[in-house]
């Protein structure tokens, strides 16, 4: 069974959350605080953190940039503050998604699955293409790019960095059509889908997050060009 880590400063918040879930077969835990929760990952492994933004001593936006420095793990923040700036903010530091206070526990319930079956198949799918007997592992060198599919890999300049699920999509997406300019809409549509809640800006918030990974000066990108008015193209020179 699956189990989320609920980290909520609320109790009673954070008890709704707990018995929606675990009526849904989902297993769940609560952490109080963000250095609570710290510690309960370090000693479990869970499939999903529900991440509250406005907690005492450590703010959720706080906990998600350390979460992702360490962990692979999907992040739906939970937040009261409804601005553009605040959710897209969220996005930009390593959340995978978000939903505002006050939720309803079933829409909770359903973008906690959708997460869950959404991480899976990437995960699942990884494995098996890795367990493979098809051969040496295919990697795609661009320059002192070097990305391996199979294994969600990517190394920039000989060091490994760390990319989320979406993050790898989207650049794997874009270095397999290269020289071609995608419009936010089609790039949404392709990566997210149809059935994800949210909306393009998510795209130039995944975009900016993968050029300060990938380039050595993304105020001026080498690889991830911006078309004004028509979308994003990967460069790849003959």
């Amino acid at each position: 069974m699956k189990c989320v880590l609920i980290v909520e400063d609320d109790k009673e918040i954070a008890a709704i959350e707990r018995d929606y879930l675990e009526i849904n077969q989902i297993d769940a835990e609560i952490a109080l605080d963000g250095n609570m929760a710290l510690a309960m990952m370090q000693k479990k492994q869970y499939d999903l953190i529900l991440l509250d933004v406005m907690m005492p001593y450590k703010d959720g936006f706080q906990l998600c940039k350390e979460i992702r420095n360490t962990f692979d793990v999907p992040i739906l923040m939970v937040t009261a503050k409804t601005e553009p700036v605040d959710r897209i903010r969220g996005l930009g530091i390593g959340a995978d998604d978000y939903i505002s206070k006050p939720f309803d526990p079933a829409e909770l319930v359903a973008r906690v699955k959708s997460h869950l079956a959404r991480y899976d198949r990437l995960t699942n799918g990884n494995k098996e293409k890795g367990n493979s007997p098809a051969g040496p592992v295919e990697t795609i060198v661009i320059d002192d790019l070097y990305i391996i599919p199979k294994g969600y890999k990517v190394y920039v300049r000989g060091e490994e960095v760390k990319f989320t699920n979406r993050e790898f999509e989207l650049l794997l997406f874009l270095v397999t059509h290269p020289n071609i300019v995608f419009s936010k809409e089609k790039l949404f549509e392709r990566i997210w889908g149809f059935d994800y809640v949210g909306d393009n800006a998510t795209v130039t918030v995944h975009i900016n997050r993968i050029r300060t990974k990938i380039e050595k000066d993304s105020s001026n990108p080498q690889y991830i060009d911006t078309v004004w008015g028509a979308g994003y193209r990967f460069n790849i020179f003959p």
